[in-house]
Order: structure tokens, then sequence, then C-alpha cells
């Protein structure tokens, strides 16, 4: 295709159209052996107009990797307001993505080659916007490379030997895949019930339908009934594999595929999330409470706005139907009740209303699901967590078939009243209907 930066992407980039025109479209994973780790490699698009695909490998990672270009003009285009390096990163850290590695690629392109200081003014300019974002700067690996000449990736370069230091953990080295090796492995969930959002849905000859995605809580394992929300459909595991392998159960960070009896690839889908039917399945919402922060918004968003909101793998046109109270965004105190706007900069509690049911999840009970961006166009605009609505007397809930007015516990790990007939397999009609006193937010 003439495009010889793209050398190596190709093997990454399987579908046709990538390679015809010299970019990923869509995510791909990979498997790699380091000395300590399996490491599944998700391969996600760094142009613009896939940013949703983005953002569904982004959703699934314990770390990221960030490569950014350090020739001249390439870093500065990335670096600046509207560019992909920003976006990129605002959205690992907004999706749950805590570790972070950077990968300073083409240094073989800068004046002179291999240039020592233009590493160290990429390395400031980054560690002061990602600290702005969250991330500790001390925490992040800085590795100069070039991916075209292999210097610096598997084995150390002689034309730049800088050591690269992680200060949390043990971690140290000169090379990517040392920094790889110095990942710190998360907490994982194994206590909570199954949650498991589908990243794709294949249709395998001899098989039947196969879904994929990443177990985020809980333990799936063949013989398992499993619900898919928000469509309420149920079946059984029969098979359950990671990258060709068979296995007896799958835990929380594993990449998998499992077979399913009598469901067509066409009854489920991207943004799906299978549970165990058992054990407080998932149940799609139609409307939920959420505090968001407002980013980068040109104007005001008032009620009635309606973006899209991108959780976990699912991405769905939603409205924000009422602002209940603007907050202090570091607080959480009330600034003011029912305001007409909100503008960057502001934190608020609203409810918001999904074009069709979709499954959010209370930040506090399953945090991967609890949390997303959202975005106008291609922008992010805002961040936030679904929360649950408490009351400081007695919970009130407005009667609706199944539930009784009066004082219902809640729930705080499925957002809905303790004892809730419809709960696990309609959804209770909450948290929108909550009546007065005052509403607390967890």
């Amino acid at each position: 295709i003439g495009k010889g930066s793209f050398k190596y992407a190709r093997m990454l980039d399987k579908r046709k159209a990538e390679r015809e025109r010299g970019i990923t479209i869509d995510i791909a994973l990979w498997k790699l052996e380091t000395a300590r780790y399996y490491v599944t490699i998700i391969d996600a698009p760094g142009h613009r107009d896939f940013i949703k695909n983005m953002i569904t490998g982004t959703s699934q990672a314990d770390c990221a990797v960030l490569i950014v270009a350090a020739g001249v003009g390439e870093f500065e285009a990335g670096i600046s307001k509207n560019g992909q390096t920003r976006e990129h990163v605002l959205l690992a850290f907004t999706l749950g993505v805590k570790q972070l590695i950077v990968g300073v690629n083409k240094m073989d392109s800068t004046e002179p080659p291999y240039s020592q200081s233009r590493f160290e003014e990429i390395t400031k300019e980054v560690s002061t916007y990602i600290k702005n974002i969250g991330y500790n700067p001390a925490t992040v690996a800085f590795v100069p490379i070039s991916g075209w000449h292999g210097d610096n990736m598997i084995e150390t370069s002689e034309k730049k030997g800088w050591k690269v230091e992680r200060k949390e953990g043990n971690g140290s080295g000169t090379t990517l895949l040392e920094a790889l090796d110095s990942i710190l492995p998360p907490s994982r969930p194994t206590d909570k019930a199954l949650r498991l959002p589908l990243q794709d849905v294949y249709k395998i000859g001899g098989i039947g339908t196969v879904p994929v995605g990443r177990v985020e809580t809980g333990v799936i394992k063949p013989g398992m009934i499993v619900t898919f929300a928000p469509s309420n459909l149920t079946t059984e595991v029969k098979t359950l594999e990671m990258h060709h392998e068979s296995m007896p159960e799958a835990l929380p960070g594993d990449n998998v595929g499992f077979n399913i009896k009598n469901v067509s690839v066409k009854e489920i889908r991207r943004g799906n999330v299978a549970g165990d039917s058992k054990n407080d399945p998932p149940v799609g919402a139609a409307s939920f409470n959420a505090q968001v922060i407002i980013l980068n918004h040109p104007g005001q968003i008032s009620q009635g706005y309606s973006p899209v909101l991108d959780c976990h793998t699912a991405h769905i046109a939603c409205k924000f139907k009422e602002l209940v109270e603007k907050i202090d965004r570091r607080s959480g105190k009330t600034i003011e009740e029912q305001p007409k706007f909100i503008k960057s900069g502001e934190a608020a509690i609203v409810v918001m209303e999904p074009s069709k049911p979709m499954v959010v999840e209370a930040f506090s009970g399953y945090a991967p699901l609890g949390r997303f961006a959202v975005r106008d166009m291609r922008p992010t605009v805002a961040v936030g967590s679904r929360q649950v609505c408490r009351q400081e007397a007695p919970h009130i809930w407005k009667g609706h078939q199944g539930c009784t007015e009066g004082t219902e516990e809640m729930n705080y790990n499925t957002g809905r009243p303790t004892g809730c007939p419809v709960s696990a397999a309609a959804g209770c009609p909450i948290p929108s209907l909550y009546l007065p006193p005052r509403t607390v937010f967890s």
C-alpha cells in the first residue's frame, strides 16, 4: 500500500479495510508471554473516526500502553487541545485503567536521532497532562523506543539505554517488555456476582454461537446458566476457552470465548452483559442517577441534552432527563438544587435516560460497569458514574407493581430495593422515581 510505517501494524490488523487504508479500525486480541505474565494485547484504533471501538478495547484493560510519536510536529499534534493523545489518556482513566505505560516511539526520527533532550521534553509534557487527569507520573514508566528498528522493544538498544524505573512495586528496566513485566496485578473481585460485558459475538461453523468478552467480576464456568441483559435471555454455557485453550473456569481479567446453547448470533450483541442467572443477574436500566463531571463542552448542558454514553462495551444515546443538583466536584456538597444548566468544569447529580435499556450498574457494587464517558459526536464532553439513590429519612418508593410504598431497604450492590420481586427480571423502575425528603447519593 506504499506505507512503510505500517509494516508491523499489519500483523495485528486483520481486516481487509484496515490493510488497504493503513489504519486500525476495530480492536484485536493477541497473546504475549513475558517472564512473569501471559499478556493479552488489546490492539485499539487510534484514529478519531473509530473512537467508539477504541473505548470498547480500553474498557477491558488492566494497563494502558500509550504510544506517542517523538517526531517533530507529530507529538505536538497529538498533545494539542483536540489531539488524540489527550483524548485516549482521558478515556483510559475514565474507564478505570489505573496503570499506564508511555512508549515514546519513533526516536529514530528525532533531530538529532535518538535525542535524549527530546525524550525528556516529551516525558515532562505528558507527565504534566496525566497528573491533571489523575495518574501519578512517578508510577508511570516512560520508555524511549523505535518500533521500526526494534530499539528498546525486547532488548536494550545501544543507541539509548536510559533506565526505566517504577516508584511502586519492584519494576525496573530499559525495554517495553520489561515495563510490561512491571505491571502490578490488580485485585480481582471473584466474590461478587458474574459480570461479563460482550466485546463481540461470533458464529463458528460446527460449534455455534460464541460470545467473547472479559470477565469483570465473578466467575464463569461450563455448565453455568447465564442471563444476558438487557434482553433477559437465559441459556447454558457449554464450553469455555481463552486463546484457543479450554478452561475449567474464567476469573476477573480473563478474556474468554464461550459456546452457548440454542441462542442465535442475532439475539445478543456487543454491549450486552452476561451474568449468573442464580446470583444477582444483570438487568437493563430504563433510567438511572449519575454523578457527572463536565470536561469539555462549548456551551451549556440543559435538561433534554442527548449525547452518546459509553459504558463498558456499550455505546447508546442517552438523555439528561433531569438536572437534580449541582455539586462541588471535590467535597460532593450541594451548590445549587434543580440548576437550569451545567457547564465545563462543573459537577452535578443528574437523571440519565438511555434511548434503549442498557446495563449500567451502581458504581459502589460493580465499578467496571458503573463508570462511563459521555461523547457528543466524537469529543468526550463528560465523565461519570452511576450513583445509588439513598434518603436521609425512611425510604419511600413510588408505588408500582411488585414494590410497596414504605421503608424498603436499598440493596447498594444492585441499586434496587431489597426484596423487590421484579428487580431480578424486569428491573425496578427506580432510581428515577425517588420522592422527597432530600436525596443523598453514595
